[in-house]
């Protein structure tokens, strides 16, 4: 009796009549409600209705923009080469010139790439090509690329009071790499405020240095573009020979260094550690900003100590200078190539040595959500630090008493792998495509790593490149800058379920 009138209550509120099996293994069925099941009226389209339809108080629904059907990461790369598209034709216009100038669109493709991606190599000199028109419009690509496009288009947002969406604010989370939804918005607002405030500051103490040599007016102007140029670590000089010139001069070489180590320290460890100054009691230091801090103060104590060990009797470098010019162009040459693209020094005349540092400090780049380029500080670490530690023995790689979860483990490994891989082939496309017997195979090199890590330094190879060449290191520099994992994620298929399942480890694999 109670067994038929289960079945008969799981006929009523069953769609399809009585549980049915579906497959092996035993029936199942879904029983709603009957209101559930009851059909309802058709969805009406209310963006094809009138207002009398609709009745009052109902709006019209709007079609989502294609843009939030894209994933940040492949936003952050299409808004990437909007801009350079945007910049190339506005440098390649007849009015961006000097008089009696020109140059081809892939010349100012180039050169917007180099910009956007605050790299510093040139194929033109900017100082005596470009006009005052053309060189506001490298200061704002320098600008916008610095900054990221995303991070200047929530600015704008909330400067206009627009409330962020929940696409909006992921994006501008990827592109600040904020931890948080929530902080990204506020984050991006400190972001801005506080590269203003230094760009700021370094044009009022480069004042001195450029109004005795260019007058009060078109000194001001040379302090504003290499403020903005050393702390968005881009590199370009409006001297036709870069800052050779102040080799020796104290105030250049230091505002200059310290803009660059300000702008690829990282966005988040500057307000981490601007807090900690504040207040020490209730803001700490992070993880990330003192692993930053650390390698840095290791790369450029290094650096300036091998440069100067390696150079001190160049007779083309350091062996002219007097004392504190060799200390100072040690010191800059060791800033300076973590993708900052300035020199003091002719990199054509430097020694295998130097030269060779300056190739891995390339590499390695600046500090992670900088304005930098390279494969990061802390990529750099962990991958040398999970090595030791496998080495060792030793089952976890450990950072200031803290494990190193496996994600970011395979993260750095896979950036790294990706870069270097990237660097290979970009080389090899270098070589094959080579038709001046004059640019040697180290040259070539290190152009294909100073376009990859957007460091902008130059053996005074670019201007002898052709260009196929040109390509290749206009790709190279977007990809440097944008980041290889960043491109890879943006345009590789999302994981299929069949992907995602785990399957049991396997140990019988050889290694080494």
């Amino acid at each position: 009796m109670l067994l038929e009138r289960g079945r008969g209550i799981a006929e009523q509120y069953s769609p399809v009549g009585p549980c049915e099996p579906r497959g092996p293994g035993p029936a199942r069925c879904y029983n709603p409600p009957r209101s559930m099941t009851r059909p309802g009226p058709a969805p009406r389209d209310l963006a094809s209705q009138s207002a009398s339809q609709r009745g009052p108080g109902r709006p019209a629904e709007t079609r989502r923009p294609w843009t939030s059907r894209l994933r940040p990461p492949q936003l952050i790369a299409l808004t990437f080469a909007a801009a350079i598209l945007i910049g190339a034709v506005l440098l390649w216009l007849p009015f961006a010139h000097e008089a009696g100038k020109s140059i081809t669109f892939i010349q100012a493709l180039f050169m917007a790439t180099s910009c956007v991606c605050v790299t510093g190599l040139a194929v033109v000199d900017p100082g005596s090509t470009f006009n005052v028109f053309g060189e506001s419009v490298m200061l704002l690509l320098i600008q916008v690329g610095g900054l990221g496009i995303i991070t200047l288009g929530t600015l704008f947002a909330l400067a206009l009071r627009r409330r962020l969406g929940v696409i909006g604010r992921i994006n501008a989370q990827q592109q600040v790499s904020a931890t948080s939804l929530g902080s990204a918005t506020s984050l991006v607002r400190s972001i801005v405020l506080t590269s203003l405030l230094f760009e700021g500051l370094g044009a009022l103490l480069l004042l001195p240095a450029f109004i005795p040599r260019e007058g009060v007016l078109r000194g001001i102007y040379y302090a504003i573009f290499h403020s903005i140029s050393s702390f968005n670590n881009a590199g370009f000089s409006l001297y036709s020979t870069n800052l050779t010139g102040f080799v020796s001069d104290p105030l250049i070489n230091m505002v200059v260094t310290l803009l660059i180590i300000f702008g690829g320290m990282g966005f988040l460890v500057q307000l981490n550690l601007l807090g900690w100054l504040r207040d020490r009691r209730r803001n700490r230091l992070s993880t990330n900003t003192r692993l930053s801090l650390t390698m840095t103060g290791v790369l450029l104590v290094v650096g300036t100590v091998f440069f100067a060990l390696t150079e001190w009797n160049n007779p083309g470098t350091l062996a002219p200078l007097p004392l504190h010019g060799k200390l100072l162009a040690s010191w800059f040459q060791s800033v300076t190539p973590r993708t900052a693209g300035f020199n003091t020094l002719d990199y054509g005349l430097m020694g295998f040595p130097a030269l060779f540092m300056t190739i891995v400090w390339m590499f390695i780049g600046a500090n992670p959500g900088s304005t930098g380029g390279g494969i990061k500080t802390n990529t750099f670490y962990v991958i040398v630090a999970s090595a030791w530690s496998m080495v060792r023995g030793r089952r976890d790689t450990t950072l200031f008493d803290r494990r190193i979860d496996t994600e970011t483990l395979l993260r750095a490994m896979t950036v790294g792998l990706l870069s270097m891989g990237l660097v290979t082939a970009g080389f090899m496309l270098m070589l094959l495509l080579n038709t001046n017997k004059k640019v040697l195979f180290l040259q070539l090199f290190f152009e294909t790593v100073s376009a990859f890590g957007t460091a902008g330094l130059s053996m005074n190879t670019t201007p002898l490149l052709n260009t196929a060449q040109e390509a290749v290191l206009i790709a190279l520099m977007f990809l440097g800058r944008i980041g290889p994992l960043t491109f890879a994620v943006a345009f590789s298929r999302p994981a299929s379920e069949k992907m995602l399942t785990r399957y049991p480890a396997d140990r019988d694999i050889l290694i080494g």
